[in-house]
């Protein structure tokens, strides 16, 4: 379980781990986060987009289905192609005994059983250009494209090669990808296991800005970044978003971390004050 990274952080982990990149307009910003908060993340879900040329696809969806479908595309060269970040289309619903166990690192996995989770709230998602028929080959590049961006998620997470799934092992709807994923995960754990995992870097957080700075109509990636701290202290009361856009449900949000600090009546305001923002440790990229 992991506040998700930021886009910034997540260039630098995949460039870390030699994963080769090309990255499209506003990839950093492109995301379904008004339909819900995205994280706390757990994994890395792999997927075959059953189809060639998928880029378009993948950055735009269909009507049924609006885009992003995924954080990033592997070609067949093995490039990783960035087309958006935060919640995207790539997951549905899916088991709850399967995220159980990702959270807990536990393998093998379960078998599926029914649909009942959002997994576009949980999961980084990667689409894998393949037909998924048996017979399109995935070049010796694609496949180590896929071992190294999924080590790199999971070595900037601290988790190990069983946080990373497949479609098809989330849901009884899906057979993608069409490769053994245990065979996957053992060449992930293998890349993993080629370098010691460095001690975590720490987390520089943000000074408290003084109350006045929470006016409504604030405008501030700041403000993003207070929302996704709440989201994952399971505090978040957003319909939509969190957004960079200081509102009332960012206020609710914020009441409800303060009530989870023991604070009651006036002092669960909803407005920041130094104490109830250092513990919250909001994060500055």
């Amino acid at each position: 379980m992991a506040t998700p990274l930021t886009a910034d952080a997540l260039a630098r982990a995949l460039r870390g781990e030699g994963v080769a990149l090309s990255e499209y307009s506003n990839w950093r910003t492109h995301n379904r986060n008004h339909k819900g908060p995205w994280g706390p993340v757990h994994g890395v879900m792999l997927h075959h987009t059953a189809g060639t040329d998928s880029l378009r696809l993948c950055r735009d969806g269909t009507g049924a289905l609006p885009g992003p479908l995924c954080v990033g595309l592997i070609t067949k060269d093995g490039t990783l192609h960035l087309l958006g970040y935060g919640r995207t289309n790539h997951a549905g619903s899916g088991s709850t005994a399967v995220l159980d166990a990702v959270r807990a690192e536990k393998s093998p996995l379960p078998a599926p059983g029914p649909d009942a989770v959002d997994g576009n709230a949980r999961f980084y998602g990667f689409e894998i250009e393949n037909l998924g028929n048996g017979r399109d080959p995935y070049p010796a590049a694609q496949l180590a494209a896929v071992e190294r961006l999924s080590a790199a998620v999971c070595r900037a997470h601290g988790w190990s090669a069983a946080s990373v799934i497949a479609h098809k092992e989330w849901t009884r709807r899906k057979i993608d990808p069409s490769f053994p994923m245990a065979v996957m995960r053992a060449r992930i754990d293998a890349l993993l296991g080629d370098k010691p995992t460095p001690r975590p870097t720490p987390v520089a957080h943000a000074p408290f800005p003084g109350a006045a700075f929470f006016a409504p109509g604030r405008r501030s990636e700041l403000v993003t970044a207070v929302g996704r701290r709440l989201v994952a202290e399971d505090c978040g009361r957003y319909a939509n978003g969190p957004g960079p856009v200081w509102t009332r449900a960012d206020v609710l949000s914020y009441a409800a971390w303060q009530r989870k600090l023991g604070y009651v009546g006036a002092a669960a305001d909803g407005i920041p004050g130094r104490t109830s923002w250092d513990r919250l440790r909001v994060p500055r990229d």
